[in-house]
């Protein structure tokens, strides 16, 4: 009688080394202005109509005004959508912009958005951030005709409560039914 090898169910353990995939890279294409190959310098003939001839592509490529879209919007999708990038802006952590957006509402007027910004730096910090909510604008609103404008209304000004009286002023203008409230407990201010 032959002795049989045991053979068992457990599968063996193979080492392997796991090397992530990295997904290639396409490197920039260059374009050759020249279609000779050779090199141009940079203030000859050959290059300006190169760059004539580089322009005259670009130009190929763009829409012309008429063929985008110009649908009409009232304020009310206007604002809403002003919102929704708000959040959106709020949610990718650039909370400077949507305090900008939210500070007061815009206002419409066939198709320029008016926001009114307390002074010139948050003016400047607005609007170099507006051009990503000009484009969301124009692409939900389906109008490339929207352009903003940003007023700097600078005669807001804080009159600052230092006596308690003037406190007491400024909380009532908040809640006029604060001066009840002191009436009816005989308080003083």
């Amino acid at each position: 009688m032959a002795i049989e090898p045991i053979v068992s169910s457990v599968p063996e353990v193979q080492n392997e080394v796991v090397t992530p995939i990295i997904p290639e890279i396409p490197k920039p294409v260059l374009t050759n202005l020249n279609p000779t190959g050779t090199k141009v310098s940079a203030l000859s003939l050959a290059s300006i109509k190169a760059k004539k001839e580089l322009e005259a592509q670009q130009q190929t490529v763009q829409r012309h005004k008429e063929e985008l879209p110009s649908e009409s919007f009232n304020e009310t999708d206007m604002l809403l959508q002003w919102n929704k990038f708000a959040q959106k802006m709020v949610d990718s952590g650039k909370r400077l912009m949507a305090t900008y957006m939210q500070m007061n509402d815009p206002t419409l007027n066939g198709t320029k958005i008016t926001l009114e910004l307390p002074n010139q730096s948050t003016k400047e910090e607005f609007l170099s951030g507006s051009i990503e909510l000009l484009g969301y604008l124009r692409g939900k609103l389906h109008n490339h005709d929207i352009t903003i404008e940003v007023v700097v209304n600078e005669t807001t000004e804080n009159k600052y409560a230092f006596t308690p009286q003037e406190k007491f002023e400024r909380l009532k203008q908040i809640n006029p039914a604060l001066d009840l409230l002191r009436k009816t407990f005989d308080l003083d201010v």
